[in-house]
């Protein structure tokens, strides 16, 4: 098994609202390996964003504490102008919007060439040019020295999306971390940006941090799955392992409202309730306990933690050994309705 190329132990990542901190990443704990894709998997407000750029260090005003070794050092103690040195180059990221991530007043051409300039400055002018085309080429984007002189908004969001990646493997990254990078593309676009990920994969041997939503996404492309809710990993477990044997009710909860090609399912089960605002997130106990009310209080421990119940296949909490759903949606109905 290869060493950990990213290795995150106790990340907390804190926001300031009024007068007071609040983590919206809680003590996350996780390693990527060389050659691997982990997918970071959850609802919108489960913390993933917050946990990329923490990553990345790209968060302005929150208060991180933390390690995170990349390639054996630990980069949450550099300096921003050493942390620059590496983003972009050695690690990089697809951001999630890529008409907000790219300078309207920009060519995309210049825009690849400025991240090229930035780590390989002796580099000509041409040389640049010459691989920015190239990038563009390589993810896919037909006439590439046409592409090359365009503006961001006189592209389609899947060339906009594959110029983003073009930009983030510059450099030849051995860390990429892809935020969402198939949201408000259709289907078939999608299809495209995750073979053109698996590809950069198969050819750099980089380490891919995933972060999704989609679960049809992750059986696609990933080796190992980290499932995160309110801000904690509440299961992590091999891809095989998460779609066939999942054990915490959010997991589980998860996979039962996805809709299967060949299953008949009387209905699809819905998980109750939101992700709490980083205010009214529950501090103490199992924070999916107020989504799974049918299950008796004393299933959850106080200070929920991992439980490495197979090798490699960890679960917060000990409410994924009495869990199970509602026997009917009238039941489920009782405990929801006063």
């Amino acid at each position: 098994m290869n060493e950990a190329l990213l290795q995150i132990e106790h990340l907390t990542t804190s926001f300031r609202i009024a007068d007071q901190y609040y983590a919206a990443v809680d003590d996350v704990t996780l390693s990527v390996r060389e050659n691997e894709v982990l997918a970071i998997v959850g609802e919108s407000g489960s913390g993933k964003s917050a946990l990329a750029y923490s990553i990345m260090g790209l968060h302005t005003r929150a208060k991180t504490e933390g390690d995170i070794y990349f390639n054996g050092h630990n980069i949450a103690r550099l300096s921003p102008s050493k942390l620059n040195k590496l983003r972009g180059k050695d690690m990089s990221m697809i951001f999630q919007d890529p008409l907000s991530a790219l300078n309207p007043l920009m060519i995309v051409g210049a825009q690849i060439e400025e991240v090229i300039l930035l780590h390989q400055p002796k580099l000509s002018r041409k040389d640049r040019a010459d691989k920015a085309v190239e990038l563009l080429a390589k993810v896919g984007i037909p006439r590439p020295e046409h592409t090359y002189g365009r503006y961001p908004h006189e592209l389609s969001g899947g060339m906009r999306q594959r110029v983003i990646i073009a930009i983030a493997i510059a450099n030849g990254p051995k860390l990429l971390i892809a935020d969402e990078p198939t949201t408000a593309l259709d289907v078939t676009i999608q299809l495209q940006i995750l073979e053109l990920l698996r590809k950069l994969k198969a050819d750099s041997k980089a380490g891919i941090v995933l972060i999704t939503h989609d679960l049809g996404v992750v059986s696609e492309m990933a080796d190992r799955v980290a499932v995160m809710y309110a801000g904690q990993i509440v299961e992590i477990a091999d891809i095989y392992t998460l779609i066939s044997k999942a054990r915490h009710p959010y997991t589980r909860s998860l996979l039962q409202s996805i809709p299967t090609a060949g299953e008949t399912k009387s209905r699809l089960h819905v998980i109750q309730g939101i992700v709490p605002s980083l205010q009214n997130l529950p501090r103490q106990g199992c924070r999916f306990r107020s989504r799974i009310p049918w299950i008796d209080e004393s299933a959850h421990e106080e200070q929920p933690i991992m439980h490495e119940i197979a090798p490699g296949h960890w679960v917060r909490c000990s409410c994924y050994k009495h869990f199970r759903f509602p026997d009917s949606k009238e039941e489920e109905l009782r405990h929801v309705l006063p």
